[in-house]
C-alpha cells in the first residue's frame, strides 16, 4: 500500500486513477508520494518517506526542486496537459489587447437613461482598437502553448515569428510551416505588433520585459503574458504605457502596481481554470506518480532525467547517485559481488544528479541494498517487487 498526501483540491477524475493499493488522503503521515498545485511547498518539512510530489501543472515555483534532488526526490509536472486551455484564454488577451473590450464594458454598465442607444453610439468611439488579422504576433517560446497559440494565430490571418533556441524535436514537427522562426529576440521587439510570452520564470527570464527591451519595440506595440508575472518589470511597463510606447499589457497575473493601471487588463490566473485542464493534469501526475513508485520510470520530471525501460524482470533496483565518474561501474561491481545478476540497465543524469535502473535476477535482501547504499555518492536506493 503506497500512501498519497493532497495539498490542494485535486480532480476526483485524476486521483480515481489511482488503484486500490493506494491510500489517498489530504491528512495522512509518511507519503510515498504528494500531489498539488499551487500549495507553497518552500517551507514545507519534506518527511523521509517522500519518494516523488506531482505538480498537476506546468509552473514548478512553489516546489524547491534543487532541494528535492539533493533528497532524492522526484519532482513531476504535467507540460501540454493544460495547454489548450491557456491557449484560448491568450486567443481572448489578443482582442482583449486590441479592442477596448474591459473599458467598453464597464462603461455600458453605467448608462442608464431614456436614450441608452443614442449614448451608445455616441461614446462608443472611445473603445476603438485595430483587427489582428494582418498584423504580427511575437510568440516567445515555442513549447506546448506557445506552438498551440501560434498555430491558431496563423488560422486567424495573423502573421506569426516564434522564438524559441532550445524547441524540442517533438515540438517542432508540430508547429505549422507558415511560422516564420527569429533568431534572435530582437527580431521579435523590433518587427511584432503583438508579443506573447510562454516561456518559465527563472533568473534568465526574470524581468526580461523591461526598459531596455521595450525601447526595442514598435511604438504602439501590445504586450501579453500568461507565463509569469516576474517576466514583466512593472515600472518599466507604466512607464512605456504613459509614454504611448505600449498600447496595452493584458496579463493573467494581477498585481497591486499594475492592477488598476490605465491599458493593463489583469485576468485572474484564469489560464488554466477548466475543469478539462485540470483534469487533463490531475490524471498525468497520478498515472507519472504511479509509474515511478510501481515501476521506477522517471517521465516529465523537472529536476530528475528521463528515465524508462519495460520490466524484464520480477525485481528492479533504483538508484539515485550524483553524477561523478565511476558510478554506474561500482554499482554494477557491487551487485554482481552480493551473486545478483543484470539482465537490463539503463541510466540518466540531468545537472549534478543521475538515476539507474536495473533489473535483476536473484536473492535482493536487505543486505544488497545496504551495499549500494554504502557507495560514496549514493543518494537513494529502492527495490521494487
Amino acid at each position: 500500500m503506497s500512501n498519497i498526501l493532497t495539498l490542494n483540491k485535486i480532480s476526483k477524475i485524476g486521483l480515481s486513477k489511482f488503484t486500490s493499493e493506494y491510500k489517498i488522503s489530504d491528512n495522512i503521515e509518511n507519503p510515498d508520494a504528494i500531489i498539488l498545485r499551487s500549495f507553497n511547498m518552500h517551507e514545507y518539512e519534506m518527511p523521509e518517506s517522500l519518494l516523488a510530489i506531482g505538480r498537476a501543472g506546468a509552473g514548478v515555483n512553489n516546489i524547491p526542486v534543487e532541494k528535492c534532488a539533493k533528497e532524492g526526490i522526484v519532482v513531476f509536472n504535467t507540460p501540454g496537459a493544460n495547454a489548450n486551455a491557456v491557449k484560448e484564454l491568450v486567443l481572448a488577451g489578443l482582442f482583449l489587447a486590441s479592442r477596448d473590450i474591459v473599458g467598453g464594458i464597464k462603461w455600458a454598465e453605467t448608462l442608464d437613461s431614456d436614450q441608452i442607444a443614442k449614448d451608445v453610439e455616441k461614446g462608443k468611439g472611445a473603445f476603438v482598437g485595430p483587427e489582428i488579422m494582418g498584423k504580427k504576433l511575437g510568440v516567445v517560446g515555442l513549447g506546448a502553448i506557445g506552438i498551440l497559440v501560434a498555430n491558431a494565430a496563423v488560422h486567424l490571418g495573423m502573421e506569426v515569428i516564434g522564438y524559441d533556441p532550445y524547441i524540442s524535436v517533438d515540438a517542432a514537427w508540430t508547429i505549422s510551416k507558415s511560422i516564420k522562426r527569429a533568431t534572435d529576440l530582437k527580431e521579435i521587439y523590433e518587427s511584432c505588433d503583438y508579443i506573447t510570452l510562454h516561456l518559465p520564470y527563472n533568473k534568465d527570464t526574470a524581468a526580461m520585459i523591461n526598459t531596455q527591451t521595450i525601447a526595442q519595440m514598435k511604438d504602439g506595440v501590445r504586450i501579453l503574458n500568461f507565463s509569469r508575472g516576474e517576466l514583466v518589470d512593472s515600472d518599466a511597463m507604466k512607464t512605456a504605457i504613459d509614454d504611448d510606447k505600449v498600447a496595452k499589457y493584458v496579463c493573467d497575473f494581477p498585481s497591486n502596481s499594475l492592477n488598476t493601471y490605465k491599458n493593463v487588463v489583469s485576468i485572474p490566473h484564469l489560464g488554466a481554470s477548466t475543469p478539462e485542464a485540470e483534469d487533463n493534469c490531475a490524471v498525468m501526475a497520478v498515472k507519472q506518480i504511479m509509474d515511478f513508485l510501481e515501476n521506477g520510470n522517471i517521465v516529465n520530471s523537472v529536476n530528475f532525467p528521463k528515465v524508462s525501460m519495460p520490466r524484464t524482470t520480477d525485481t528492479r533496483i533504483t538508484v539515485i547517485h550524483e553524477n561523478i565518474p565511476n558510478m554506474l561501474s561500482q554499482i554494477s561491481n557491487q551487485v554482481a559481488k552480493d551473486g545478483i545478476n543484470i539482465e537490463g540497465m539503463i541510466n540518466g543524469s540531468k545537472n549534478d544528479i543521475a538515476y539507474t535502473v536495473l533489473d535483476v535476477e536473484g536473492n535482493v535482501d536487505e543486505d544488497v541494498i545496504a551495499d549500494i547504499e554504502n557507495i560514496e555518492g549514493v543518494v537513494r536506493v529502492r527495490k521494487i517487487v
